[in-house]
């Protein structure tokens, strides 16, 4: 299986690179590198910026279709990616659980797409995506409809609720978007 990390966003509301973040002494890139190294046969890094990510010895591939958000992202991890299945992480998400992950992989079922839902929505940047998503993703992208979101009613997938009722699973699915999670992470950096 391979492990896909999304690092090309903007950042536009943190104003810097959100992957670069240090959390107990790690940035959050290089803590989900060596996760992924545990679990994942194949890494694959997605970012525009690749000369950033050089130092950690993992595939690097920069958006196919430029300006497509994270769906475009998720495209191009999954077209580079040497298996059918794939699991997405955004780059930061410093508190991704191995053993939750392990029991998205394990889960299995015939569909296109396996997606968390907590706390009332899906959670599309914890994920695993099969290659049977490529065209769709490409139509959507064709046709600006960049939501991933809208593209689960376009393909078959696998809503996962039962093992994100703990607040502990909840913890893995924790991204950092604003100066506010950030100060609320480094408030408890003994949970990171």
């Amino acid at each position: 299986m391979t492990g896909i990390i999304l690092a090309g966003g903007k950042s536009s509301r943190m104003g810097f690179n959100k992957a670069l973040i240090e959390v107990n002494g790690l940035k959050i890139i290089e803590r989900t590198v060596n996760l992924f190294k545990e679990i994942f046969d194949e890494i694959i890094i997605i970012t525009n910026t690749p000369l950033e990510y050089e130092r950690f010895d993992v595939k690097i591939a920069t958006d196919l279709i430029k300006d497509a958000g994270a769906l475009g992202g998720i495209y191009t991890g999954i077209f580079h990616a040497h298996s059918n299945h794939s699991f997405v992480a955004a780059c930061d998400m410093p508190f991704l659980d191995k053993d939750i992950i392990l029991k998205m992989l394990n889960i299995a079922v015939d569909s296109d797409a396996i997606v968390p839902f907590a706390n009332d929505k899906f959670h599309p940047l914890h994920a695993v995506y099969s290659k049977n998503c490529l065209k769709p993703m490409e139509e959507a992208i064709k046709n600006n409809d960049l939501r991933i979101n809208n593209l689960f009613q376009k393909i078959r997938i696998k809503k996962v609720e039962d093992i994100f009722i703990k607040e502990s699973a909840l913890r893995s699915l924790c991204n950092v978007n604003t100066t506010e999670d950030l100060n609320e992470i480094t408030k408890h950096p003994a949970t990171a």
